[in-house]
């Protein structure tokens, strides 16, 4: 139930065939949007509904594999399925009953950060000495269960959790061997309804630890209450030699090393993230033109995702592009913070008018209303100084104009691409 763009659910119906299931892959997306993932699977013997669901579908199924995306609260085709006596689970819950009780896991939530920390923690423990076998995936995207099977004793599962996994996990009374909070701040808020229900959902990556397990618990999750040995990372190191931006990089940093030390016992060198580069999306270097940086910062889905880069640069060189689909989170600080700290804010989307408004008066920034990330980019292009940065953080979901925040990264890059000519080099 629901296939998705993103591999997860590419990996579980792949999974279900070679485990000799029939499988039904059903979405509401219509088959165009789904292109790509259908392709994916184009070589197994699955039958599709696509466009729509259908209740028969969910009363005659053994197993229903749910994407996390899916908001299981009052969904009346996951009903008839519990009705009709069908085991119910995702692909990220088929993953963790797979994994060999003596692989070491590390699990990584939080609502910003989380990706980087991850990707971190993998970088450290796959160039860690020791030769042992790391696998990398959760949220990420793709799906591990295609090496569910050859995983062995002593390999290190990385994995990062969103909420929505977690809230899986949470009926298998399951939780990592290394636990890592990154932050805490309200986020999905159109699901989860109110704060206090997102963190309880967190809060299931260190409930089912073991007293022997670790915590790596960041701002926000410090004062948590666990079993498990709890670590606090409340300030960032800063012996740790870094390629990317941003005090918060560096608080990214010092959770990874932590908790990679927790995974392998075992102290790690300063410089062990030296040669880290970074994901696509987060504070991505895109080029320098004219002595201006651009960067793409689309994974910034968050008010404080977005306030995390634009601060990642000095004050009052940061032209930014702000705003998105509406997820019901306070934009005022996020604007507010735009409006003193950047020179120039423009503002895109569903959101774009409620952030223009908030940021008007309270900083020396010029902000200007846009209809697309494409006018955005041609419009800021237009008066740019040398030592300015440029840089897409927008704070909001992208789902009002693009099907995800990699299209609308993709998107940014072209722009810039486009207007600087350093993609016709």
């Amino acid at each position: 139930m629901g296939l998705g763009r993103f591999g997860g659910g590419v990996g579980a119906a792949r999974y279900a065939v070679q485990q000799g299931a029939q499988v039904l892959v059903t979405d509401m997306a219509p088959p165009e949007t789904l292109k790509s993932s259908v392709e994916a699977l184009g070589d197994l013997p699955i039958q599709y509904r696509l466009g729509e669901h259908r209740e028969e579908d969910f009363r005659t199924t053994e197993v229903l594999i749910v994407n996390p995306a899916v908001d299981p609260r009052g969904n009346r085709f996951i009903a008839a399925a519990q009705e009709a006596g069908a085991q119910i689970t995702s692909e990220i819950r088929l993953l963790v009953s797979r994994i060999p009780l003596n692989a070491v896991t590390v699990g990584v939530t939080g609502s910003a950060g989380k990706s980087t920390v991850t990707a971190m923690i993998g970088h450290l423990l796959q160039h860690a000495d020791g030769g042992r076998r790391v696998h990398l995936g959760g949220n990420l995207g793709g799906s591990l269960l295609a090496s569910a099977d050859t995983m062995a004793a002593g390999d290190m599962v990385v994995l990062e959790l969103s909420s929505f996994m977690l809230e899986g996990l949470d009926l298998d009374a399951w939780s990592p061997d290394v636990a890592v909070v990154t932050n805490l701040a309200p986020n999905h808020l159109d699901r989860h309804l109110t704060f206090e229900a997102y963190v309880a959902a967190k809060q299931a990556i260190t409930r089912h630890q073991a007293p022997e397990a670790v915590a790596v618990l960041g701002p926000g999750a410090s004062s948590w209450d666990v079993r498990s040995r709890k670590v606090q990372v409340t300030e960032p190191r800063d012996d740790i030699p870094l390629s990317l931006p941003g005090t918060h990089n560096r608080h990214n940093a010092t959770l990874a090393m932590t908790a990679g030390e927790a995974a392998l016992d075992t102290a790690l060198p300063s410089d062990a993230l030296k040669e880290f580069t970074g994901l696509p999306h987060r504070l991505q270097y895109v080029c320098e033109h004219a002595s201006v940086s651009y960067f793409n910062d689309s994974k910034a889905t968050t008010p404080e995702a977005a306030m995390l880069g634009m601060t990642s640069f000095d004050c009052g060189v940061v032209q930014v592009i702000l705003g998105g689909y509406d997820k019901g989170s306070d934009l005022t600080e996020m604007s507010r913070l735009a409006a003193r700290h950047c020179r120039g804010v423009f503002t895109i989307g569903q959101t774009g008018h409620t952030i223009a408004k908030a940021a008007h008066g309270h900083g020396p920034a010029k902000i200007v209303a846009c209809q697309s990330l494409h006018e955005a980019v041609h419009r800021l292009h237009k008066n740019l100084a040398p030592g300015q940065v440029v840089l897409l953080s927008p704070g909001c979901a992208s789902w009002d104009q693009f099907e995800n925040f990699r299209q609308r990264g993709a998107a940014f890059v072209e722009a810039v691409l486009e207007c600087t000519g350093e993609g016709n080099a």
